[in-house]
């Protein structure tokens, strides 16, 4: 499917002012499922921009917002090296949780409205941006959230202070959950992955979970993490994940 990949919209952030969105969506007259996509630290690199145009091409529109569009100029996008590292993990602590809730909720009602999007909503988030699209699936409009590999649920580190309420927050979730986890990954360990689903089962949260022999960041088409054959096994995963709840 051709795509277009080349808009974008500044969104109004209620106490955070714009947001820059990059959409990609089929270029052929419809309407759509949205998806919003969120990020790792790195803001919208290359690779990000490919794994929306993935989801895009299979019949949806994808809106990926700026994360720290509060502390960095638009279009602004880290490298994938110390320094880009370092700012982007530094970001991260310093926005405040309500900032990236804020976020959320304007990204996906900007999504909503959009002219190509038939009204029904998913999330989907790598790293950082799994724990988002999990924080932004708390919002009701969202019908089903795919959340790789997410960062800080387990430990409640997200945010300034460190000190998120994402795990306290699950029984506040309706929409069906999708958590892809590498084994392999030292972010969030098996003890940690134990106690995300052993609070999933406790509030009878519907989700589908799958543990990958994977390292963190295996879904990134750059660098040595990246692995091909299980990117097109999580695509497929996902794709089926939202055929079915967005029905």
């Amino acid at each position: 499917m051709i795509l277009r990949s080349d808009e974008f919209q500044d969104v109004d952030v209620a106490g955070g002012g714009p947001m820059r969105m990059h959409l990609f969506r089929p270029a052929i007259d419809g309407r759509f499922p949205g998806v919003l996509l969120f990020s790792e630290i790195y803001q919208v690199t290359a690779p990000i921009r490919r794994l929306a145009a993935m989801i895009a091409g299979n019949g949806y529109v994808v809106g990926v917002p700026e994360v720290y569009h509060e502390y960095e100029p638009a279009g602004t996008v880290l490298a994938y090296d110390q320094a880009g590292t370092d700012r982007g993990n530094a970001l991260k602590v310093q926005k405040p949780v309500a900032g990236y809730d804020a976020d959320a909720h304007a990204g996906l009602t900007a999504l909503a409205q959009h002219p190509a999007c038939n009204g029904k909503l998913a999330t989907f988030g790598v790293c950082l941006g799994g724990h988002l699209a999990y924080r932004a699936a708390l919002d009701p409009r969202v019908l089903a959230a795919a959340c790789f590999y997410p960062t800080d649920i387990h430990s409640g580190t997200l945010g300034e202070g460190r000190s998120d309420d994402s795990l306290s927050r699950m029984a506040g979730l309706k929409a069906e959950m999708l958590f892809v986890w590498g084994r392999q990954d030292p972010h969030v360990p098996f003890a940690g992955r134990e106690a995300i689903r052993a609070r999933l089962e406790t509030l009878g949260i519907s989700y589908a979970w799958h543990e990958l022999n994977a390292q963190h960041a295996f879904l990134r088409d750059e660098g040595p993490r990246y692995d091909p054959a299980l990117f097109l096994q999580a695509m497929t995963l996902t794709l089926e994940f939202y055929r079915r709840a967005l029905l």
